[in-house]
């Protein structure tokens, strides 16, 4: 098989992980000695449709893998076209690739093949040739193999920037169901151990000048969506434990793709639920930026995504009882909870105040979405001028344009009638009446 099939065939097989995103690391490069660089503000992406970064090379080292995982293409069971790169094809393909100024970093994982260790060993190699024959100083993230040897965890810690293992799927019952070659201990394991790893390294670098850095751009790892029925109030959960036990970057949400008719999974015809992935990132940055717990965004009553509402309004939608918020003196911690103020605009609006007392106009100045936030904020003690709030009027405003002409589309627009038949479409008021709770 020659290089270009392998490639088409092992790039295909890896554009199912999603967890690839910008360094956050600087190494330097430019030097005599040196190739590439990798810069702390990040690569630069390009994303293709299906949401594969095609600024770096995305590559499997191998599709053969021992295990039999149900929703992975590449299990043992599958009969796909099966490929194998060797380590110095992979330093080479790289290399080449970065010469040609066609991308500026590798993100390499692989099948399991004969046995954890083995296989971590040869992404070890391959890894090496680049740093050292090669002198390649551009960004690398590399996938732990769970169940390898703790030794051999740390010397690709060494060599990459960044490393990641992959949780796959939310419980041990949907692992025991799904992926039974895998236990959460295995994937945790590792998990833990890199966690207790940077952290370590971290005082190494200040006590010692030359030491080296451990995935100095930290882990990452990453959940399928929709191939279980686990909630997203568990997925939630699940996702702020490991933030606070294991320091993670990123914790990575994939749409489910339906990859060969199992019974255990959803069928071929059912679509990827990007929505339900695009709900959990939106209140991923809830829980990292915004001061949310998992059971504010989720509760047991609760347990999955307001599918016309973002995360954040949804909850201030059903808190009433903490609004309205006076711009001029509300802490930072409520004003982050308010529609249509980010992170930046409660900052600019901390010390903009400190000069004077700011009204409307000035809160669209430093970037506040006043569409939302007027219905949840009041300033100098009043609220907006000519704003109605009406129930239905404020949702639409709380809704994107997309959700707003979609339900339009489907008739919820109508109003309804005396004589109207038994079967028709309920209104778009009544819709949002029964979100809300008045029905």
């Amino acid at each position: 098989m020659d290089m270009e099939e392998k490639l088409r065939i092992l790039a295909d097989s890896a554009k199912y992980d999603a967890a690839c995103t910008s360094s956050g690391v600087d190494r330097a490069g430019g030097h005599s000695d040196g190739i590439g660089n990798a810069s702390a503000c990040g690569i630069c992406h390009s994303f293709a449709s299906d949401g594969r970064c095609i600024s770096l090379l995305k590559i499997l080292m191998t599709n053969y893998c021992l295990f039999d995982c149900k929703y992975c293409i590449n299990r043992r069971s599958n009969d796909v076209p099966r490929a194998r790169f060797t380590p110095e094809e992979i330093a080479e393909l790289t290399i080449n690739f970065y010469r040609r100024n066609y991308i500026e970093g590798l993100f390499l994982s692989s099948g399991i093949i004969q046995s954890p260790d083995y296989t971590c060993e040869q992404l070890i190699e391959a890894l090496s040739l680049l740093r050292g024959k090669y002198k390649f100083r551009g960004y690398i993230h590399v996938k732990a193999i769970p169940g390898a040897d703790s030794e051999l965890i740390n010397r690709l810690g060494i060599l990459a920037d960044r490393i990641s293992v992959n949780i796959e799927l939310p419980s041990q019952k949907s692992l025991n169901t799904l992926a039974p070659d895998k236990s959460k201990k295995s994937i945790l394991l590792p998990m833990n151990q890199i966690s207790t790893r940077i952290k370590e390294n971290s005082t190494e670098i200040v006590q010692y000048r030359h030491a080296p850095k451990f995935a100095p751009a930290g882990q990452s790892t990453q959940m399928i969506i929709g191939a279980t029925p686990d909630s997203d109030y568990q997925i939630l959960r699940l996702t702020e434990a490991m933030y606070q036990k294991y320091s993670l970057k990123r914790v990575f949400f994939s749409a489910y793709v339906p990859v060969g008719d199992q019974k255990l999974l959803p069928s071929k015809e059912t679509k990827p639920p990007l929505l339900r992935e695009h709900r959990l990132y939106q209140a991923d940055w809830l829980l990292r930026f915004y001061g949310f717990t998992a059971s504010e965004i989720l509760d047991e009553k609760h347990t999955d995504f307001n599918p016309l509402l973002d995360p954040k309004c949804n909850w201030a939608v059903h808190h009433p009882e903490c609004f309205p918020v006076e711009i001029n003196k509300a802490p930072y911690e409520m004003l982050l909870r308010v529609p249509g103020i980010g992170v930046k605009s409660a900052q600019r609006i901390i010390t903009a105040r400190c000069q004077a007392k700011l009204d409307y106009c000035d809160l669209k100045k430093l970037g506040v979405v006043l569409k939302r936030a007027n219905y949840f904020i009041i300033c100098k003690g009043k609220r907006a001028e000519g704003l109605i709030i009406t129930e239905t009027g404020m949702m639409r405003q709380l809704m994107s344009a997309s959700t707003v002409k979609e339900l339009e589309n489907k008739g919820f627009g109508e109003q309804l009638s005396l004589f109207d038949t038994p079967n028709k479409q309920p209104t778009m008021e009544d819709t949002l009446k029964c979100l809300t709770g008045q029905m």
